[in-house]
Parts: structure tokens; C-alpha cells; sequence
């Protein structure tokens, strides 16, 4: 099992004047400590489970570009980026510029978003959620098809690219993995299963449903199961290390591959090294 590290909270201590410091040694422990991935949210205002929408929040894709420059091996991604947000040609872009500079770790984390409140407030588009879900769909085809080796036109339901080309493509082999945000059962975990190599899930009761959801997707549409790598989101706190271990190998149990989230005091690094240290390679083997 391995674990990944979701940075939410950018009003620190030190202001909007200390944060790229104090960010960079954030992303240096975390990867020194064992953490495999990476990820900051795909928001434009604080959200309610972290703060107030006027707390500090960084743009996704600079975020992830300016940790490419201060790392070395642990994956990127935002989990997860709204969809209309960004137009997916473009996305597709981000994409594999982050992939290239950061020599093959980005990856595309995914979803049909949710925060009405932030995209109203910027002007971003937010139609409805049937149209959401046409455009996650649009939008992750026009990524594997701009990954691949067909330039050609496409043209879908709300998306038309007359010429779908993406150079330089991604170093990442066969294209940088797509994860799916959310457990949605009868749109999102299908989603997963055709088109995703991860899916996101919560580490709640629900969970053994959700993943028996997701391989009856597998099965209908023809794709292994075991291909997926099965993430759950998780809050680490590192004042009990034991428990986390406990937490984790009934996770492992349960078939989850990798556990991601946020890290109780991260700013003051400490717990970084306790989770690396205690809990890293207490579930390497799971």
C-alpha cells in the first residue's frame, strides 16, 4: 500500500509571502518521508470543510507545476479538477506540459466538480449535472485521444476540436494515469470502469459496496478489475500512528491500493516524519 499526501489549506503563519517556502519544504519532507503522491485541490475559494471561501487558495495546475520543480519522485495530479473549469483540449495540454517538465509523474485527477458557489463567483461555467457528467465523459476522450497517436478532429455533444493535436505528448507510458473523483453509482464508477486507472473513493462504511459497485461496471463493460488501482481518502493523524497502521491494513483488506489525504498539522512538518517513519513501512507490504 502506498500513500499519498493532499495538501488543502494555504493560510499559513507565515502569509502569502512565506507559502512558497514553506510549501516547497511541506513537498520536500513529504516525498523524503515515503509519500508517493501529491495533490492540492482543484479550487478557486476555500471550501467549507477547511475553512472560509476568503481563506487561501491556490490554482491547481501552477501549484502542481511550481512542486514538479521542487521534487523528484512522487506523482502530481489535482484531485480533482472540475471538469468545465477548463476546456478539455486545453486540459489535455496542462497535462502533459506537467508530465514532460516534471520527466513523467503528472497525472489527471478528474471529476464532473461541484462548487456552484465558486464557479458563479469567478464566472467559470457550471451547467447542470446531466451536462457535467456528458462533458466529463467529452472531456476524457479528448484527452486519451490527444495522448495517443490520432490528431484527427472530434466531435461530440458539447465539445468540437477540429484538430486534436498534443505536442509534445506525454512521457508518461501509455499517457499519464487518469484517476475519476467521486462514488456515484450509476455515473461516475461506470466512468471509471471504461475509461479510468483509478478510481477515489471515502474510507467510510460504504466503502465494500462502492468497490462491488465499481467490478459489476467492470464486468459489464468488459474491463479487469484488478487493472484499477482502488484509492480511498483518508485524514491522517499522526499522534496516533498505531491507529493509522490499524486503519490501513483493514483498508488493505478490503483491497485499497493507495490511501490519500490530508494531514493533521501539516504545516508544522513534524507529523510528515512521524507518518514516514511509523506508518510508511509498516504498510509497504500490504
Amino acid at each position: 500500500m502506498e500513500l499519498g499526501l493532499h495538501v488543502t489549506d494555504f493560510t499559513i503563519p507565515a502569509g502569502p509571502a512565506g507559502l512558497a517556502d514553506e510549501l516547497t519544504r511541506i513537498a520536500v519532507v513529504a516525498e523524503e518521508a515515503g509519500f508517493s503522491r501529491l495533490s492540492v485541490m482543484d479550487h478557486v475559494f476555500q471550501i467549507e470543510a477547511y475553512g472560509p471561501p476568503h481563506h487561501a487558495m491556490l490554482e491547481a495546475y501552477t501549484a502542481l507545476g511550481f512542486l514538479a520543480a521542487r521534487t523528484e519522485r512522487v506523482q502530481l495530479l489535482a484531485w480533482v479538477t472540475a471538469v468545465s473549469y477548463r476546456e478539455p483540449g486545453l486540459l489535455a495540454k496542462i497535462v502533459s506540459t506537467l508530465d514532460v517538465l516534471s520527466r513523467g509523474r503528472a497525472m489527471l485527477g478528474i471529476g464532473a466538480g461541484w462548487n456552484e458557489e465558486e464557479a458563479r463567483g469567478l464566472g467559470l461555467p457550471f451547467p447542470s449535472t446531466r451536462q457535467r457528467f456528458e462533458r466529463l465523459e467529452e472531456a476524457l476522450q479528448i484527452c486519451l485521444q490527444m495522448w495517443g497517436a490520432d490528431d484527427g478532429p472530434y466531435d461530440g455533444t458539447h465539445y468540437t476540436l477540429q484538430r486534436t493535436l498534443d505536442s509534445p505528448k506525454p512521457l508518461s507510458r501509455p499517457h499519464p494515469p487518469i484517476l475519476i473523483g467521486g462514488s456515484g453509482e450509476r455515473k461516475t464508477l461506470r466512468l471509471v470502469a471504461k475509461y479510468a486507472q483509478a478510481c477515489n473513493l471515502f474510507s467510510g462504511p460504504e466503502l465494500p459496496h462502492k468497490l462491488d459497485v465499481l467490478k459489476r461496471w467492470c464486468d459489464e463493460v468488459g474491463r479487469d478489475y484488478d487493472d484499477i488501482e482502488k484509492t480511498a481518502m483518508y485524514r491522517f493523524d499522526a499522534r496516533d500512528p498505531e491507529g493509522i497502521v490499524e486503519d490501513l491494513r483493514r483498508l488493505g483488506r478490503l483491497g485499497i491500493d493507495h490511501v490519500h489525504g490530508v494531514v493533521e498539522d501539516v504545516w508544522a512538518v513534524e507529523p510528515l516524519r512521524i507518518i514516514g517513519s511509523r506508518v510508511v513501512p509498516a504498510v509497504a507490504t500490504l
